[in-house]
């Protein structure tokens, strides 16, 4: 799910911000240190949030150089009442790894300014992949994470991703000045509006796809997906199930649908 893995990059010239440190690896963390020059230091721990391939480098980072960790909050904060409901309920367990440790030094949120000499780095909440995601605009330049990335669709994975807060951040996102967006996997996007573009596209034809199924009486979670993931393998099955549940949860909240019973994989639901 991490494609080559998971992309980190170095910002400024002098005083360096890390952004996206990565899992616990001290071979990736020697590599972090060996980037930098005599009078480079690492003066920012900067985390788009915490899943496992993302934060758990941030804290023996920090502790290494003397830096501070930065994000918008630890691995529940950012979550609408909904996902914190279905969370509470236990019938829904995380679909990816989360960093249940993880706790920043200082928390940021939309508007925020994190800088240095020779750079400065806007702060953008972009809830939906993970509920403490984060944004970071460098004149331009966008830090995406994992809410747009240079090889794939974000996965939406309730209760910690939530595709209702995914889509509005796809918009807020969409109406930022953007060159490129440098994302946490895969390559450069330079066409970022286009990509969010089609981003949004694909989300709303998914939709329609699920809607389509709902319509014609199938109620449950996988039968749903079986009947519009037909060429995806097995293996990734459960991750399209966790996706196509977003959206139904979506369309609950939108009143567009409703739960027979409990929200869950095992659960029916029906069109209103």
């Amino acid at each position: 799910m991490t494609y080559r893995g998971t992309n980190t990059y170095l910002v400024g010239t002098t005083d360096i911000a890390v952004i996206d440190p990565g899992p616990d690896n001290m071979d990736h963390m020697n590599a972090i240190l060996a980037a930098l020059s005599p009078n480079q230091r690492i003066r920012h721990v900067i985390v788009t949030h915490s899943h496992i391939d993302h934060s758990p480098l941030a804290r023996p980072l920090a502790d290494a150089t003397g830096a501070q960790v930065y994000a918008f909050g630890d691995s529940y904060a950012g979550r609408r009442p909904i996902m914190d409901q279905i969370a509470a309920s236990g019938l829904i367990a995380g679909g990816e790894g989360v960093d249940t440790d993880f706790k920043p030094d200082i928390t940021v949120s939309t508007g925020d300014v994190i800088d240095a000499d020779g750079w400065s780095l806007e702060v953008l909440h972009t809830p939906g992949h993970f509920s403490n995601h984060i944004a970071l605009d460098l004149g331009g330049i966008w830090f995406t994470g994992d809410h747009v990335m240079g090889w794939a669709t974000s996965l939406v994975s309730p209760p910690d991703g939530d595709l209702t807060s995914f889509m509005a951040s796809c918009h807020a996102l969409r109406d930022q000045k953007a060159d490129l967006f440098l994302s946490g996997h895969g390559d450069v996007i330079h066409d970022p509006h286009a990509r969010l573009d089609w981003l949004i596209a694909h989300r709303l034809e998914r939709e329609a796809q699920i809607i389509d199924q709902m319509a014609q009486g199938h109620s449950g979670i996988t039968e749903i997906t079986a009947a519009i993931y037909t060429n995806v393998v097995p293996a990734l099955l459960p991750m399209a199930e966790r996706n196509v549940l977003a959206h139904v949860i979506d369309l609950v909240e939108r009143n567009k649908a409703r739960a027979i019973g409990n929200i869950a994989f095992d659960g029916k639901f029906e069109l209103l």
